[in-house]
């Protein structure tokens, strides 16, 4: 399934600013995240910039990248918008949507997260990993899954997501990846939802589909990328890929 790649990215962030121009070694940390979802050879890639400086850094690396409204309120919203200008006449049914701070992502995962849109009934697709890190369980900043998933599947239905951990009683607990497959209806449907109740109180906008009734599943992987978000993941992305 052919796949349009979208990575939002803009500079303002609260906690470490103009993260996407950070250096990594040779390259902007937005680069490295392009470098390897075209790796990925699931469908050409494109940046949704909410800044010139950051078109400027992925065209000068060799890239495509899309000047969206900076005022847009959120990814997903740039994602959207991105999609509709270099793609308007609807070509790619599916868009990605990868996160612009993950410089450690394998590539593999681009393409897992739309295996579950295999499923005609699916609207939107994402990746998660089996926990394996007993501090991940109580850590409020790892976002777990609700994920019904027969044994011995690598797919299945996303039922909720939260801070705390769920579900309860023995079992799998999986760590959710923010990256998102939507068929292109159900992200041109997504980003007319308004805000929903559950999804304001647990902060995770993937709620706002499930909150509306639209279906999702995740694939399982076998490996996290590490998101920057504080100057200590930076250092640990750079000492990660070797140029610290």
């Amino acid at each position: 399934m052919p796949a349009l790649i979208v990575i939002p990215a803009r500079l303002a962030a609260t906690r470490l600013p103009n993260k996407p121009l950070a250096m990594i070694g040779d390259a902007p940390m937005i680069v490295h995240v392009w470098r390897r979802a075209v790796q990925a050879n699931a469908g050409p890639v494109i940046v949704a910039a909410g800044d010139q400086a950051i078109v400027d850094a992925i065209k000068a690396a060799g890239g495509d990248a899309v000047m969206t409204d900076p005022a847009l309120p959120s990814g997903s919203d740039r994602v959207h918008a991105a999609a509709e200008i270099f793609d308007p006449q609807g070509k790619f049914d599916i868009v990605v949507n990868v996160q612009g701070d993950l410089p450690t992502l394998e590539p593999k995962l681009v393409s897992a997260s739309v295996t579950p849109l295999a499923n005609p009934a699916i609207d939107i697709a994402t990746v998660v990993a089996r926990i394996t890190l007993e501090e991940e369980l109580t850590d409020t900043a790892v976002v777990k899954a609700a994920l019904s998933l027969e044994p011995g599947a690598t797919v299945g239905p996303a039922l909720y997501f939260s801070r705390n951990l769920i579900p309860s009683g023995p079992g799998d607990h999986y760590h959710h990846i923010g990256i998102y497959a939507f068929r292109r209806a159900a992200l041109r449907k997504f980003v007319t939802l308004k805000p929903t109740v559950l999804e304001l109180r647990e902060r995770l906008e993937q709620l706002r589909a499930i909150e509306n009734g639209m279906r999702m599943a995740a694939a399982l992987v076998d490996t996290i990328p590490l998101g920057v978000d504080t100057q200590a993941d930076l250092d640990r992305a750079r000492r990660l890929l070797g140029v610290a």
